[in-house]
């Protein structure tokens, strides 16, 4: 009695069980069996047990089967166990298929698990997309600063969509083309008459290697005359050579003031030796009157001219008050 009473309750325990995941996968299958998808009903039930949302996997397979694409449910958990998006693959699938785009599933969700959108790639390759660049300044031989900003139309490459560089490289790509025109013109009237010339110049470079975008057209947008940057070197440079002189002649100057300085120094020099001389004709002249060598009207005779010679100085000289004579 007791033993059938366990094996009541168990069978009780297994069939709640059985209806809790069986019932509630039962109408995910009959919706795919109406659909033609041909979901089987324990496959539906053990994707619980995978960790994979049956609703997901049965509702894109359904969309794939009615667009006429020929996808397994297994694929379709693979790719979603391995981290990615199947909603967004198996809609890029449709939109590639209506497009008349070659695309399969290993490629759309190898593209996708690379982290890039695979539905705006294909979008994006039915319609292109319009890129502004930035303000780009560039200066021509003349010396004249050009502001330009281009409006580039790109269509996505499926076929280099996973390793491919994305829009940042375009632009720059892009931005360095227009200064290498812009740079390589003689002058900047002749940007102005002919901004196309920038884009045929630019496109013709072939931009668009090795990135996930097909370069269409790059149209120029706008074109302003920007600074006179060779005249502000110009004067930059001259105002540099300004300070250069005014250095070197301040050195100059110094050199001379200490020049000067220093035959100042020497005016004196000679002044205390010529002092210096002086003093000693009084003792040259004792000794020349202890040795006899010196009389005394000789020495009279000396203070003569000695006096003569100051007088005819003081007349020479003029005083303060007299202009000077010419000679």
């Amino acid at each position: 009695m007791e033993f059938t009473t366990i094996l009541v309750i168990l069978l009780v325990i297994v069939s709640i069980i059985l209806l809790f995941f069986i019932g509630s996968s039962i109408s995910l299958w009959v919706q795919s069996l109406v659909s033609g998808a041909r979901v089987g009903l324990f496959n539906i039930v053990f994707m619980r047990f995978r960790k994979v949302p049956p609703r997901l996997v049965v509702t894109s397979k359904i969309m794939a089967v009615k667009a006429g694409i020929d996808i397994t449910s297994d694929d379709l958990e693979s790719h979603f166990l391995a981290g990615g998006d199947v909603s967004r693959v198996v809609k890029s699938l449709i939109a590639a298929d209506k497009a008349n785009i070659e695309l399969g599933f290993n490629r759309s969700a190898a593209i996708d698990l690379a982290g890039r959108n695979v539905l705006e790639a294909v979008q994006m390759s039915v319609n292109p997309k319009v890129i502004e660049t930035p303000l780009i300044a560039a200066m021509a031989k003349d010396g004249i600063q050009l502001k330009a900003i281009s409006r580039v139309t790109v269509r996505a490459n499926i076929d280099r969509l996973v390793g491919g560089a994305g829009e940042e490289t375009i632009l720059a790509r892009v931005g360095e083309g227009i200064v290498t025109t812009i740079g390589s013109a003689v002058s900047h009237k002749i940007v102005l008459e002919n901004p196309d010339l920038i884009s045929k110049t630019v496109l013709a470079k072939g931009l668009d290697s090795g990135t996930a975008y097909e370069i269409l057209s790059i149209d120029i947008a706008d074109v302003d005359v920007g600074k006179n940057i060779g005249a502000e070197l110009e004067t930059d440079r001259a105002e540099a050579d300004k300070k250069i002189a005014q250095a070197k002649a301040e050195e100059r100057r110094a050199m001379a003031f200490a020049r000067e300085q220093e035959m100042k120094a020497r005016v004196q020099e000679m002044k205390a030796k010529v002092v210096e001389a002086e003093a000693q004709v009084p003792l040259a002249m004792a000794e020349a009157f202890r040795k006899g060598n010196m009389g005394i009207m000789d020495y009279y005779r000396m203070r003569n001219i000695v006096a003569d010679t100051e007088m005819r100085d003081s007349i020479a000289t003029p005083g303060p008050d007299e202009p000077c004579q010419p000679e």
